[in-house]
């Protein structure tokens, strides 16, 4: 959809990655929802490669493209040779010289992008690229937190436990009205991403209003490496028996291996049922969602990919269903999105759990993400996911079966009304 790396991600608009059964070979995302919130895509290898293979200068591979490029646009009204005017003006007479060729190259494949005016398309140069693979490997400098454009506002959908940004105050649902004393109003999200990401130990201050409040807010928060095992588990004991908890903050590399290991070490202690928390999962790698969800799910579609003309790729579990018959909850709310939604849906679907708190983040689309020779990329979007029973998440997010709110109050106060009714439900059923 990418966490912020340095702001991150995005920042961070959750990321999914999957080779789709549509086309071979591609690999396909969807972050963040959020982001980590951060970042996105564009259509077109060519282009790069036109500049890398030939070790074409940007200016040459900009005018060898608008030489070329013609013939594949439909309106005949537009003309190419304008893009090489407007260079050549930039170039000639800017005040300020002499200019960065390579960052006007890269900023109108980011231009480009923005113009599709859908928040998780986005082009990463070659710095945002490796910064965004760090994060997706769960290490990355930064403050910690999930962002992505909700109407058409830079807003928090998660930070990260225990980084720097949940430490400073940083709130679901705040919206970011400045990044230091840049205002945020019609800025795209890896502009946002430029800003708030940084070195290790230098302040950003993040000016933000919270959902339904009047109060704006000054955050001062300092970045940091940001180090996050993705998934975090214990036994909850109770009067009744025991119950597993499982914890999953986000879907990188690590998460489908600690889920594994934390399933089999919670079901030698025999409890009573297990919890799922997703509530502030961003989302992440599609594999692992679709992984973790056959662990409930047998030989049936955990999920659907509706492109535009209305055509559908299946994705079906995988592998045993190890908790199959485990009497389940899942914890959600306004920040798991993307991949924390695939799951829930899934699982609320076929009735194989109980699902606990607010309507999810909302974040259904997905994004075919592509690397390039020079080490720049691009997240497009291309389509969006569907339940197994044909519901849409994009946009109208997952409803719970339990409508539970878990105030700013409660959290202040280390209450939390959503895990204890998960509690319940398990202990009286």
């Amino acid at each position: 959809m990418p966490i912020l790396t340095a702001m991150n991600k995005f920042e961070r608009i959750n990321v999914i990655k999957h080779k789709p059964k549509k086309s071979k070979g591609k690999i396909i995302l969807t972050i963040f929802g959020l982001i980590f919130l951060i970042l996105v895509g564009f259509s077109g290898g060519y282009i790069t490669g036109v500049w890398d293979q030939a070790r074409l200068s940007p200016q040459q591979a900009i005018q060898r493209i608008i030489n070329t490029s013609d013939q594949n646009v439909e309106d005949e009204n537009i003309d190419f040779r304008l893009y090489w005017k407007v260079w050549d003006e930039i170039n000639e007479n800017f005040y300020k010289q002499p200019v960065a060729e390579k960052d006007m190259f890269y900023g109108s494949l980011m231009g480009l992008t923005a113009s599709l005016q859908d928040p998780y398309s986005i082009f990463l140069d070659p710095e945002l690229t490796e910064e965004f693979s760090a994060e997706m490997n769960g290490a990355f400098d930064g403050i910690g937190a999930e962002i992505g454009v909700r109407n058409n506002e830079l807003t928090v959908i998660a930070p990260l436990p225990d980084t720097p940004a949940q430490k400073a105050g940083l709130r679901t649902g705040d919206i970011i009205l400045k990044i230091d004393d840049t205002d945020t109003l019609n800025m795209s999200l890896d502009q946002a991403i430029k800003l708030i990401r940084g070195e290790k130990g230098t302040p950003v201050v993040l000016t933000v209003i919270g959902k339904d409040e009047d109060e704006i807010r000054e955050i001062e928060i300092i970045r940091d490496t940001i180090l996050v095992d993705s998934v975090r588990w214990e036994i909850l004991k109770t009067d009744q028996g025991d119950i597993g908890y499982i914890e999953i903050i986000h879907f990188s590399v690590d998460t489908e291996g600690l889920f594994n290991q934390a399933v089999n070490e919670i079901l030698l202690e025999n409890p009573e049922g297990l919890i799922v928390d997703l509530r502030n999962n961003p989302g992440g790698y599609l594999d692992s969602s679709i992984n973790i969800a056959s662990k409930w799910i047998e030989d049936k579609p955990v999920l659907y990919e509706e492109f535009s003309d209305g055509s559908r790729a299946e994705y079906n579990s995988n592998g045993s269903p190890q908790l199959k018959g485990m009497q389940t909850v899942v914890l959600i709310n306004e920040g798991s999105a993307s991949a924390s939604e695939i799951i829930a849906g899934a699982l609320q679907d076929y009735s194989l759990a109980t699902l606990v708190g607010k309507t999810t983040f909302g974040k259904g689309s997905v994004q075919d993400y592509k690397t390039f020779d020079d080490g720049s990329s691009l997240k497009l979007t291309i389509a969006k996911w569907l339940t197994p029973n044909l519901q849409n998440i994009d946009e109208v997010g997952i409803t719970p079966d339990i409508e539970v709110e878990r105030t700013i109050e409660d959290i202040d106060a280390d209450i939390d009304p959503q895990l204890d009714e998960a509690k319940n439900i398990i202990i009286n059923q």
